[in-house]
C-alpha cells in the first residue's frame, strides 16, 4: 500500500481516467461491453463525482459566484422539475448533474491541472489523432454494417450518421458523429498552438497531426469542424503577428500546410472525401439560405428563439433534463424525444427545462465565462504567452452553447474548459513522492 504526499494526486489520477474515458466510452458501448451500453453512457459521472470528493477532501475546491450561482440552480431546478414539470425525480437528475456536477468539475480540473499538465495533455492528444484518423477514414470507406461502423449496443445498423453521395459521417470511437466534431476541434487547438511553439514539440508528431487534421475535415463530413479550424486559424495568425519572429514559423508553416493539402488532393481517398464534403456543404447550405441563413436563422435565430418563446412556456420550465434524449426515453420511452423543446439548440434546451428565469442565469454564466476568459487570454498574448490563446476559440464557440443535454459533447466541453483554466496557472507540477505504508 502506498500514499502519495502531493494532494493532487489523486484528483488528477481521475482527470486522466476521465479523459480517456470521454475518448472511448463509445468504443466500450459499441464494441468492448454492447450488452452495458445504456449504463456505460452514465460511466463518467462516478469518475467525475471522485474526483470532485478528492478535490474536496485535499481543500482544492474553488469557490466562486459562477459555481455557487450554478449550484443553487441544480437544486431549485430538480425541486421545480419534481414539482412544477415533469414530475419523475430521475429525469430531474439526470438534467440537474450538469450544473452540480459538471460545471464545478471544470473549475476543479483549473485548480488541479498545472500548466505543465496541459502541454503534456496537448501531446496526449495529438498522438491520439493519428489512430482517430486511420479509424474516421476506414469507418468513411466502410459500409455501416462493418465491425468499425457497429453501432451503440453492438447494432449492426451502424453508427454513421447522414452525409452526402452516400457516405456517413464516421463516428471514430464515440457513440456518434458529435464525438468527432468535438475531439477535431479541441485538436485544432493544440495543433496551431505548437506551430508557434515547435522547439517543445515533436516534430515528426506536429507533423503527423497536423494531416491527421486536414484528413479529418473532409472525412468527417462535419461544417462546425471545417468552421472551426478556420477560426483557430485566425487566431493563430493573431497572435503571430502581434511578434515578427513568429511569422517567419507560420509562413512556412501555412505554405507547408498548403502543400500537404496539394499532396492530399492527389489521393483518390482524400478526393472522394472532399467531393462528399464539398456536397454536403453546399447542399446544407442552400437549404438553409445560404451563410445568411446559417448565422442568421440558424445560429442567431435559434439564441433570439430562447426568449421569444418563453412566454408560451412555464416560468419554471417544463422540468430539467426533458429536453435530453435520456430524460426523453425515461419520460416517454422514446430515444429521442424532444417534445415541446427543442433539444439540439442549447439555449432553447436551458430555458425550455429551466424557465425564464434561471435559464437566463445559466445563459448569462456561461457567456460571461467566456467573455473572463478572451480578456484573461489577451492579457497573456500581451506578454507572449500563446497557449491560453489558442485554446479560447474552442471555449468561445462551445462553452456558451454547446449542447450540454448530449453526454459527448458536455465532456468535452467541461475538459477543454477546464484545461483552458489550468493554462492560466504558472505554478510547477509537484514531484510525486511515494510513500509505503
Amino acid at each position: 500500500m502506498f500514499k502519495s504526499t502531493d494532494p493532487t494526486y489523486y484528483p488528477k489520477l481521475g482527470i486522466w481516467v476521465f479523459f480517456y474515458l470521454l475518448i472511448f466510452e463509445g468504443a466500450l458501448r459499441r464494441w468492448v461491453l454492447p450488452g452495458l451500453a445504456t449504463p456505460l453512457l452514465l460511466v463518467r459521472d462516478p469518475v467525475a463525482i471522485w474526483i470532485i470528493y478528492k478535490a474536496w477532501e485535499k481543500k482544492l475546491i474553488p469557490v466562486n459566484g459562477y459555481i455557487v450561482s450554478m449550484v443553487i440552480v441544480g437544486v431549485v431546478s430538480m425541486f421545480t422539475a419534481v414539482f412544477f414539470g415533469h414530475g419523475n425525480l430521475f429525469v430531474a437528475l439526470y438534467g440537474s448533474r450538469i450544473w452540480l456536477l459538471y460545471f464545478p468539475l471544470m473549475y476543479v480540473i483549473g485548480v488541479i491541472f498545472t500548466r505543465e499538465d496541459v502541454l503534456l495533455f496537448a501531446k496526449r492528444y495529438m498522438w491520439l489523432s493519428i489512430p482517430m484518423t486511420v479509424l474516421i477514414t476506414l469507418q468513411f470507406y466502410s459500409p455501416q454494417s462493418a465491425w468499425v461502423n457497429r453501432g451503440v449496443g453492438g447494432n449492426t445498423e451502424g453508427a454513421g450518421f447522414s452525409g452526402a453521395m452516400g457516405f456517413f459521417r464516421p463516428p471514430g470511437t464515440f457513440s456518434f458523429a458529435s464525438g468527432v466534431g468535438s475531439f477535431y476541434s479541441a485538436l485544432a487547438s493544440f495543433v496551431f498552438y505548437y506551430c508557434l511553439d515547435t522547439k517543445n514539440v515533436n516534430k515528426k508528431l506536429l507533423i503527423a497531426s497536423i494531416i491527421s487534421l486536414l484528413i479529418a475535415v473532409p472525412i468527417s463530413i462535419i461544417r462546425g469542424l471545417f468552421f472551426q479550424v478556420g477560426v483557430t486559424l485566425v487566431f493563430m495568425l493573431l497572435a503571430a503577428l502581434r511578434k515578427p519572429k513568429l511569422m517567419a514559423k507560420v509562413v512556412p508553416a501555412l505554405i507547408a500546410g498548403f502543400m500537404l493539402i496539394i499532396l492530399l488532393s492527389q489521393l483518390p481517398f482524400f478526393q472522394t472525401a472532399t467531393e462528399a464534403f464539398t456536397e454536403r456543404f453546399t447542399v446544407a447550405n442552400e437549404s438553409e439560405g445560404g451563410v445568411e441563413g446559417v448565422v442568421g436563422d440558424r445560429y442567431l435565430g435559434g439564441m433570439i428563439a430562447a426568449f421569444t418563446k418563453a412566454a408560451e412556456q412555464p416560468f419554471w420550465g417544463y422540468g430539467s433534463g426533458m429536453g435530453t434524449n435520456v430524460g426523453g426515453t425515461l419520460l416517454t420511452g422514446k430515444q429521442s424525444f424532444y417534445g415541446v423543446i427543442n433539444g439540439e439548440i442549447e439555449w432553447q434546451r436551458v430555458v425550455g427545462e429551466l424557465g425564464l428565469l434561471m435559464g437566463v442565469v445559466v445563459i448569462f454564466i456561461r457567456t460571461v465565462i467566456c467573455v473572463q476568459f478572451f480578456v484573461d487570454s489577451y492579457n497573456k498574448l500581451n506578454v507572449n504567452d500563446f497557449l491560453p490563446w489558442m485554446i479560447l476559440p474552442f471555449c468561445l464557440t462551445n462553452i456558451p452553447q454547446g449542447t450540454w443535454g448530449i453526454p459527448t459533447p458536455l465532456g468535452f466541453d467541461i475538459l477543454i474548459g477546464g484545461v483552458m483554466l489550468a493554462s492560466f496557472n504558472i505554478r510547477k507540477r509537484v514531484v510525486t513522492k511515494v510513500v509505503y505504508a
